[in-house]
């Protein structure tokens, strides 16, 4: 069984570094548009509330996506990317597992080793 996020499929593996650098940016968006909707929703600004939900909301599948990927560096299952919906600070800790885990050497059932293909 597969999953899609809004019809893409998460495929391949991605190294560690290129999830650090995709975590740390998109977790301080998700950062200050939570900032941003506490701030919207208190005086009412229903517009930008909902502009900052919508951002906020895409960030989070981009990270998850990104979290599968990573999963499958590792060589585990999308399931266990659902862990990662926890709300935060418990999340930080599995997404911190990710960026520290390494990854499988060689090709698995889920791609060839990224290392191999990354120019970087």
């Amino acid at each position: 069984m597969t999953i899609s996020i809004a019809g893409i499929e998460p495929k391949g593996r991605i190294t560690r570094r290129k999830f650090l650098v995709m975590f740390v940016v998109f977790y301080f968006i998700n950062l200050l548009c939570l900032l941003k909707i506490i701030e919207s929703f208190e005086i009412q600004a229903w517009g930008s509330f909902v502009i900052f939900a919508v951002i906020l909301i895409v960030t989070i599948l981009v990270l998850l996506y990104q979290a599968i990927k990573r999963l499958h560096d590792i060589g585990y299952d999308w399931r266990y990317a659902l862990y990662l919906l926890i709300p935060p600070p418990l999340n930080f800790i599995g997404f911190i597992y990710l960026t520290i885990k390494e990854g499988e050497t060689g090709t698995n059932k889920y791609g060839v080793d990224p290392r191999d293909t990354d120019l970087f």
